[in-house]
């Protein structure tokens, strides 16, 4: 089995995702060192204040130096800014890695700066909520969820397994893509989840002088469900939309085709359409709950607010 522990691990961003793998590396003893980077002076004190890691610094080059394993948690759009900050600072051996959302766009960024005898490998752990920042983070956050690597041609064999078996250390399932593939997957069950939460979320808040902010008040658990994925970090989703823009405006047209033809069903009644419609997602349901990518649970967690008087 591949060797799971590292000298030193260098985070570049310590936003939710790299909060938590930050923890888990703790928890399981995964690093002798871990050295934490952040532009944000407040964010990297903040990092500092959990004790997320052994050294903090606010320059990527420095954070990066003498590391084994460099896992780069920005927005995509910063990927290539980070990699040719890093680049000259980097050891030969090491491997560095992403968590990206999209991976065609950010190895089109970070490729090309990374030096010979260093291991890029693109990845993307499938984990996450609505929160972020460091306070977000929390240990256990990958167990049971995918982490899919879309590497190179030419990339390392030894250094892929080393990476894969330091992902199944946090609890998550591996697999590999060719990144358009990823781009196109991850277009349709994450990309335009948010954007239809953020587009439904916006409209009710236009609405919001019509209804007297009863939206607001009456939320129902369809419309506040939406307002989860609604939440999540604005500079993340705009870098995801402008960096996957073709896969997520061929799923738009793709939903915009289904929605004209449920509003079609809805305008002549016809019932049978309908029902066919819902049967068929309603199994879709089914099949993430078997596949454990969710729990059968009527209240999604919100226990708490039905306790509430």
């Amino acid at each position: 089995m591949a060797d799971v522990h590292f000298d030193r691990v260098a985070l570049i961003g310590i936003g939710l995702i790299g909060s938590s793998i930050a923890r888990d590396i703790k928890a399981l003893g995964l690093a002798n060192e871990i050295v934490i980077s952040t532009r944000s002076p407040e964010t990297l004190k903040r990092a500092e204040e959990l004790q997320l890691g052994s050294r903090y610094t606010t320059s990527a080059a420095d954070a990066v130096e003498g590391a084994d394993l460099v896992i780069v948690s920005v927005p995509v759009g910063a990927s290539g800014t980070v990699a040719e900050q890093i680049a000259a600072h980097l050891k030969p051996g090491a491997i560095v890695t992403d968590v990206g959302s999209t991976k065609a766009s950010v190895i089109a960024q970070m490729a090309p700066h990374m030096p010979p005898g260093v291991h890029f490998i693109p990845g993307h752990p499938l984990a996450g909520t609505e929160k972020s920042g460091p306070d977000a983070g929390f240990t256990g956050l990958f167990k049971g969820r995918w982490c899919i690597f879309t590497p190179l041609a030419d990339t390392d064999g030894e250094a892929l397994s080393r990476l894969k078996a330091f992902w199944e250390a946090l609890g998550s399932r591996v697999d590999e893509m060719d990144p358009e593939h990823h781009d196109k997957v991850l277009a349709i069950v994450s990309h335009l989840p948010h954007i239809i939460a953020y587009n439904i979320v916006g409209t009710a808040d236009d609405l919001e002088t019509v209804t007297e902010s009863e939206v607001i008040k009456y939320s129902a658990s369809g419309f506040r469900d939406f307002t989860r994925l609604a939440a999540s970090d604005p500079t993340m989703w705009r870098d995801v939309c402008l960096h996957n823009k073709d896969a997520i405006l061929e799923m738009l047209a793709r939903f915009s085709e289904d929605l004209a033809y449920l509003q079609r069903a809805i305008r002549w009644g016809e019932g049978d359409k309908l029902f066919d419609l819902f049967a068929r997602t309603r199994d879709v349901r089914r099949s993430i709950i078997q596949a454990g990518q969710d729990v059968d649970t009527p209240d999604f967690g919100r226990h708490s607010l039905d306790k509430k008087p």
